[in-house]
Formats: C-alpha cells, sequence, structure tokens
C-alpha cells in the first residue's frame, strides 16, 4: 500500500514521541490475548475488604487467578493501536489536517491529491504493542490457559523456563504452569510446582497467591497432610482474612500430628510445646466458623492427651485436662446440630459428632464412669462409621456393670458375616471370660480354641515380619502386595489370607491409612498421565513431572513404611498379651473344672455348680420376640439380646479372678 509522507521534521518527531512514552507494564492477568479487538468489556467484581465473609461461603480457585494483577496499572490503548495480537486491520484515524498543520503520519488511504510520489516505508519490524518478543511468549501461554488449552500452556510455560535467557519471566511462567496443572487434575505435581515458588520467600509477586493455591490444592486431595509442612513453613506470613481461620486449623493438625510422633519417639517435652500449641490456634477460630467443630475436637484430643500424660488420679491437672476434654467434646455436639452447610458438610459433621460421643464414652469408661459411657455409646447412630467399634466397646462397659446378656448380644452383631473383614480379636476373649464369669467353663475353653486356632498364625506372620528387620520402604511393599492382590482378585492361599488380615489391622491406624490413601493418589495422577494426548504425553514436562511424583511416592513410602511398622510391633505386643490372658483364663477354668470335680467325687455325684435360669420372651408392644436360629438378617443387626439360660447356682457369687483391666 502506498502512504503519503507529511514534512520529514514533523514526522520523525511524531515517530520519537511514539517510541519514546512506552505502554504501562501489562499483567498476564490484565490482558486476554484470546479475543478480537471489539470485544465487550467484561463487569469486574471488585474486591470487599474489610467486610467479613460469610463463614460458610468456600472461596473457589478461581478467586486467585486475578490476584497477582490486582495492583497492577490498567492497560492503555492509543486509537488505532491493536493489542489484542487478532488479525483484523486496525480502524483509520480521523482525518488528518492540511498540511499546514501537519501532525504526523497520515494514515488515510487517499492517494488522489498526492503531489508526487513518496518513497514507500514499511514498519514490519515496528513492534506496536511495545512488548519484548519474550513476553510475547509468556502472553501466548497465558491465553492458551484462558482459553482452557491447560496442556499446550503447560509445555509453552515450561519451555520458557529451560530459557536461561528468559529468567526475569520465570516465576511468573511457573505460576501459570502451577495453575494449568491444577486444572489439569494433576494436583501433587501442580503442589511440586507453588512450592518452588512459595521456596523464592515473601519479595516473589507470586507469593500470596502460591499460598492460597495451596489450600484449594488442600481440598482436592484425600488426605489434608500432604500440605501440612508446607503451610507450616509460612506460619509467621500474613494470610488473607478469608483463609486465616482455615490455616490457622491446618497448622493446629500439624502439630498434633507432630505432638504424636514425638510422643511416639520419646520426647514427651517437645510433644508437650506441638500440644499446647494446638489449644492456643484453636482458640483462633470464631464459633461461627465451618472449621470451628474440627478445631474444637484437636483441642479435645490435646486436653485427653495431656490427662493420660499425668499418671495419678489425685493429680489435679489429670481432673482440669479430663475436663476440658469433656468439654470440648460436648461443645461439638452443640454445634454440630445447628450448622447447616451443603451435603458434605452437613455429613462431615454427623461423622465429627460421631467421634466427638466416642471420645466422651471413652472418658468415662476410663474413669470407671461405665454407665456414662454406656450412654454415649448408645448415642453412635446404627449404621456409621463408628458404630461397630462403638458396639465393641460397649460391650466392655457391659460387662463391668454386669450385663452379660447385652454385651453377648453386641458381640453376636459383630461376628456376622457381614464384619468378617472387620479386626477384633478381643471379641472372643471378652466373650470367654462371660462365660467363665457364668461358671460355663465347657463353651469358656471351646471359645479359647477357636482364638487360638484364629489368631496364633496371625501371631506368628506378625512376629516373621517385624524380625526381619526390613528397610521401611519394605515393610509397605508386604501391606501393599496383599493389597494389590485384593484389587486384582488374584487367588490367595492361607498366608495371604493371614497377611490380609494384618493389612486390615495396620489400617487400623488412621495416619497409616490416610498416608497410604496419598499413595494411592500418587498413583492414580502418574496414571492420569497416560490418557493424555501424545503431544504432552511424551514431552519433557511429562518426564519431569513423572520423576517428581516418584520421588514424592518414595518419600511417601519410607514414611507409609515407618508407621507400618510401629503399627505391626504395637499390634504384635497387644496380641501376645491377649494370647497370654487366653491361656491365663483357660488354667483358672480347668482348676475351677477340676474343683468342681473333685467336690463331685467326695459328695457321691449330687453337686451341681450350674442352673438354669428362669426368663421371660416378654418384649414391648413395639418389639417382637424372634428366636436366633445361627441366620443372620442385616435389619436385625445390632438389636440381639443374648439370654442365658442357665449359668452360675449362686450368680452373684461368682469370683471374678480376671478382672477387665487385665484383659482390655
Amino acid at each position: 500500500m502506498t502512504r503519503l509522507l507529511r514534512p520529514l521534521g514533523i514526522a520523525v518527531l511524531g515517530l520519537t514521541l511514539a517510541w519514546g512514552n512506552p505502554a504501562p507494564a501489562q499483567s498476564f492477568e490484565g490482558l486476554d490475548l484470546s479475543q478480537s479487538s471489539k470485544k465487550k468489556k467484561k463487569p469486574t467484581r471488585k474486591p470487599t475488604r474489610g467486610g467479613k465473609k460469610p463463614a460458610a461461603a468456600q472461596p473457589d480457585e478461581s478467586d486467585s487467578d486475578s490476584d497477582a494483577s490486582s495492583t497492577t496499572p490498567a492497560a492503555t490503548t492509543s486509537p488505532g493501536m491493536d493489542l489484542t495480537g487478532g488479525t483484523a486491520a486496525p480502524a483509520a484515524p480521523a482525518a488528518q489536517p492540511d498540511s499546514n498543520g501537519g501532525m504526523g503520519l497520515d494514515l488515510t488511504s487517499d492517494t488522489t491529491t498526492a503531489p508526487k510520489a513518496a518513497p514507500t516505508m514499511s514498519f514490519d519490524a515496528v513492534d506496536l504493542t511495545g512488548k519484548s518478543g519474550d513476553r510475547q511468549r509468556l502472553d501466548v501461554a497465558i491465553s492458551l490457559f484462558k482459553n482452557e488449552e491447560y496442556e499446550k500452556a503447560a509445555m509453552s510455560c515450561f519451555e520458557m523456563l529451560q530459557d536461561a535467557k528468559l529468567a526475569g519471566l520465570h516465576m511468573e511462567a511457573r505460576y501459570v504452569l502451577a495453575k494449568s496443572l491444577y486444572r489439569m487434575g494433576l494436583y501433587h505435581s501442580s503442589l511440586g510446582e507453588f512450592s518452588k515458588i512459595l521456596a523464592v520467600g515473601p519479595e516473589s509477586k507470586f507469593f500470596r497467591t502460591s499460598l492460597e493455591w495451596l489450600f484449594f490444592i488442600s481440598r482436592k486431595t484425600k488426605n489434608e497432610t500432604v500440605i501440612l509442612d508446607e503451610i507450616a513453613k509460612y506460619a509467621n506470613q500474613e494470610f488473607p482474612e478469608r483463609f486465616r481461620t482455615e490455616f490457622h486449623y491446618l497448622l493446629a493438625r500439624y502439630h498434633f500430628v507432630r505432638g504424636k510422633a514425638l510422643d511416639q519417639v520419646g520426647r514427651p517435652q517437645d510433644a508437650d510445646k506441638s500440644f499446647n500449641e494446638v489449644k492456643r490456634l484453636t482458640l483462633l477460630i470464631p464459633k461461627t466458623d465451618v472449621f470451628y467443630p474440627r478445631a474444637k475436637y484437636l483441642e479435645g484430643l490435646a486436653y485427653f492427651r495431656f490427662g493420660n500424660q499425668a499418671r495419678s488420679a489425685a493429680d489435679k491437672r489429670t481432673n482440669l485436662n479430663t475436663v476440658g476434654a469433656i468439654e470440648a467434646m460436648k461443645e461439638i455436639v452443640r454445634v454440630t446440630r445447628t450448622l447447616g452447610g451443603d451435603a458434605e458438610q452437613v455429613a462431615a459433621n454427623q461423622k465429627l459428632r460421631e467421634l466427638a460421643f466416642m471420645q466422651l464414652a471413652r472418658t468415662h469408661y476410663g474413669m470407671q464412669q461405665n454407665r456414662y459411657a454406656l450412654f454415649y455409646f448408645n448415642k453412635v447412630e446404627r449404621g456409621t462409621s463408628q458404630w461397630l467399634e462403638a458396639m465393641f466397646e460397649a460391650s466392655w462397659a457391659n460387662y463391668r456393670v454386669g450385663q452379660y446378656e447385652q454385651a453377648l448380644g453386641n458381640l453376636i452383631t459383630l461376628s456376622s458375616p457381614f464384619f468378617r473383614e472387620e479386626y477384633f480379636p478381643e471379641a472372643l476373649i471378652l466373650k470367654a471370660v462371660i462365660y467363665y464369669e457364668n461358671c460355663r467353663y465347657r463353651e469358656s475353653s471351646l471359645i479359647l480354641q477357636d482364638f487360638e486356632r484364629t489368631y496364633l498364625p496371625v501371631h506368628d506372620q506378625l512376629e516373621l515380619i517385624t524380625k526381619k528387620q526390613l528397610e521401611a520402604s519394605e515393610y509397605y511393599g508386604v501391606l501393599s502386595e496383599v493389597q494389590k492382590k485384593n484389587k486384582e482378585g488374584l487367588e490367595r492361599g492361607e498366608t495371604d489370607v493371614i497377611l490380609e488380615r494384618i493389612l486390615r489391622l495396620a489400617l487400623t491406624d488412621q495416619d497409616l491409612k490416610k498416608t497410604n490413601e496419598s499413595i494411592l493418589e500418587l498413583e492414580g495422577e502418574m496414571d492420569v498421565f497416560a490418557e493424555k494426548g501424545d503431544t504432552f504425553r511424551y514431552s519433557e514436562l511429562s518426564k519431569r513431572l513423572l520423576e517428581g511424583l516418584k520421588q514424592q511416592r518414595t518419600g511417601l513410602i519410607e514414611k507409609a513404611g515407618v508407621m507400618a511398622k510401629g503399627k505391626l510391633e504395637t499390634e504384635l505386643v497387644s496380641l501376645k498379651q491377649l494370647l497370654a490372658n487366653g491361656l491365663r483364663i483357660k488354667f483358672e477354668t480347668v482348676t475351677k473344672e477340676k474343683e468342681f470335680l473333685e467336690e463331685q467325687l467326695k459328695a457321691g455325684g449330687s453337686v451341681s455348680i450350674v442352673k438354669k435360669y428362669r426368663y421371660s420372651v416378654a418384649v414391648a408392644d413395639d418389639q417382637l420376640y424372634w428366636p436366633y436360629e445361627g441366620e443372620y438378617w442385616r435389619d436385625e443387626l445390632g438389636t440381639y439380646q443374648y439370654t442365658l439360660t442357665k449359668g452360675c447356682i449362686q450368680r452373684d457369687s461368682a469370683n471374678r479372678t480376671i478382672q477387665a483391666s487385665d484383659s482390655n
């Protein structure tokens, strides 16, 4: 196209002014390169400052997308200049004045009045956007991200990170990469990139928003503890108000887990500091906040731990800590009745209330207040996650107060085929003790034989595993192999069945269970790469990310291995004690049978220690008596009431040589 040139001096001055005054620095969040030059303005959402956000509202990760650019000046556009990167021709400016008042270049296409031909000028090498080519590369990646082409955006940012010449843009490129990985569902990989940004320190432009993304990731992972260590590193930083209570809760969780670990390695004084920090942090969470019940639960457990540390019942600290634990759990019960929220939040509150009832019951049981313990055990609803545990522990409280029929009824439910996979070895010991207390020595001996036949092989296998002095990862490998066979439905031998019981035993430890879930989650994320397109799947970025996930998995396996070894060693000691108690009961049973036979011989065979009891099948009007004949119905579980038809002649005079505390 031929252009006419006005007086040269004025033209040079116009160019000088245009180039000497560059456009303000553009933030990638404030510039959308994906739209045409005639896009409509989007209404911007003004952030609320100083106002308090409702506790039930959970911030979404999209809230952080614009935070990094909130302080960047708005983009300014000169007439006729296209900053959107589109291909449409720029709009023609208004007609320029006559040559007497020329104002630079005449960009009109009117050639009819040209007095003479002028040299052709090309502007191909001029970047009218005022940006470097490097910055444009990053803007392209941002445009891909905004167009939800996350794989391409991630690879584009990764390529920039490999170029040392672009060091000035590396931080922003890594931030876009981390967000892209998050949107792809690669949460652990995303966490790794955000961690690198945070490691630079608060002076980074993206430090604050990267902290916020940690919370988003914690809500996506099954085990929130994977980010607790990361959050704890920045405990002294000022968090945004909308995340402050969640931060205090997660930090309290971190100190609680740390305190438990310190107790396990024999460092109670250091553990005291962590548990005191738990109590301090939970006080910072307001009662109306969604994290308040969870914080109170941690506070109650911290008080309970201090109560257990003070062994003497006469110690005032024991009483104060016990009262503190009870009051914290009661507060959870009160609060969770009134807190609303979505279905997920309601379910979480329901589960928390069950845990509070369990802790209240255990606290009263430990203080020998068995009827209070039974009251709270019975508050746990049928079919919930804590129901079986509540029934089993209530059986011990029933035994203590002499309610043998109710205790045996609970044990019938636990032995049903519906719960064959559950691990309650103590149930058989309790059953044997109850029969022994009621002079049913023969039945007691048969129950103990059943216990030894079932759990002696488990004991032997546990002893074999723990004596091998394996590496931590190998302990987890044993359990992982069983898990794999279960998942794939492979044929299992007798040893595998025993190891399966050990796996269920190990996973009764909640910390180990959560760590195991994290490992499985990592493995699932590694499998996701195989589902991506070939360009991303075989890229250098994928290789690097997979290497990072493998390293994380190795670290978690080491951690899980240590926890698994500790749990197996603890359960081995417990099983040894149960087997020893079984032998003691068997010895007492044989002794009683011998004494009975000797008395029969002396009396000429007319002595009896057992008599038939009178009993009634009468039930309430809203109940139906149905004799149990060995069959199980799901709707009957938890309602069994065992009737002792015979027992000691003098029922209340039976000598309790086996105390509940010895077997419990």
